[in-house]
């Protein structure tokens, strides 16, 4: 599973390689009540196969229409060849035809990208950072519609500055939960339509067999092993759900001396008073210590394992958009 960015890059790049000129939209500014951010995006091909979006379907019908009838590839024209802004929901009676929230207006940038051995090599280029967990950009000249890459880091955004884009292109999101149970099961849940891409780790034997969410990886290998080779980055967040010391102590070890955006663990104030008593025993410092999220979730007086997932996961979000 991919998340939405990574997975339109990786479309563009598979249509390009073949030969495919390819339409992307990315929204630059949106006004009142938008669906999507800035930064979405969204590509089309010329035969109408599009992926990802930049609102609630209404401009995708409307772009599809334009792309049928021709206009499209008239405005192109008449903007030198070169990227062009389109202001969506300007008027009311704008936002009326596409259905726009009130007041709704989406400022998007189109680009008509041609299978170039240039662009060939930019999209793979991305398609590569993210498939390795690398923060990339997009660099769009606006006067030429030139495409290159930069590592610069920023947040999940489109920039204009000087007549040049930098979309910056985030990489998929990883959950690690420890412990298989109906807890996991819900959080994976709720993770996986978060575009996470989830792994549950549990090494005790059988625990595992009755276990199963679609979408999911098992593993039965050491949790520390596991978070030490794919879940030590920016991108990566590790849970702790196992109740059972053995499992998730081993993990946190690993897990607090790491760069993940969230590590929690689940249990009581009384099971994390002790847990975090015997974290120094594992060689871990009070600042490393400190950075744990226990009890883990949002106080909302959970008491089912759907209404603790609830908890987890809205902390989670809000770890990762830097709420917290």
């Amino acid at each position: 599973m991919l998340s939405s960015q990574q997975q339109i890059v990786t479309h563009v790049s598979k249509w390009l390689e073949s030969d495919r000129p390819v339409w992307v939209c990315t929204i630059l500014k949106t006004w009142g009540s938008s669906p999507r951010p800035i930064g979405a995006m969204m590509a089309c091909t010329l035969d109408g196969e599009l992926v990802g979006s930049i609102s609630g379907g209404c401009i995708e019908e409307d772009f599809l229409e334009q792309l049928r009838n021709g206009q499209l590839k008239s405005q192109y024209d008449a903007e030198g060849s070169k990227p062009f802004k389109v202001m969506y929901g300007m008027s009311e009676e704008e936002q009326a035809r596409l259905k726009l929230p009130c007041g709704g207006q989406l400022h998007v940038l189109l680009e008509f990208i041609e299978p170039t051995a240039s662009n060939k090599t930019v999209f793979a280029e991305l398609t590569s950072a993210l498939e390795n967990h690398i923060h990339i950009s997009r660099v769009v000249d606006l006067q030429t519609g030139a495409i290159s890459v930069s590592a610069e880091s920023r947040e999940a955004a489109a920039l204009i500055q000087d007549e040049v884009m930098r979309h910056s292109v985030s990489p998929m999101y990883r959950l690690l939960l420890l412990g298989a149970g109906d807890v996991a099961k819900y959080v994976a849940e709720m993770a996986l339509a978060l575009e996470y891409d989830v792994t549950l780790c549990d090494p005790r034997p059988n625990y595992l067999d009755n276990w199963e969410v679609a979408g999911v990886e098992k593993t039965s290998r050491l949790p520390d092993d596991v978070v030490r080779e794919r879940f030590s980055n920016p991108y990566s967040g590790i849970i702790a759900l196992a109740h059972d010391p053995r499992v998730d102590d081993m993990a946190l070890m690993e897990a607090l001396k790491t760069d993940a955006f969230y590590v929690g663990a689940m249990g009581s104030e009384r099971t994390s008073a002790a847990r975090r008593e015997r974290l120094p025993e594992l060689g871990l410092s009070k600042d490393e210590i400190d950075t744990l999220h226990a009890p883990i979730g949002f106080q909302i007086q959970s008491k089912t394992p759907a209404e603790i997932a609830i908890s987890i996961m809205a902390e989670v979000t809000a770890k990762r958009h830097d709420a917290l």
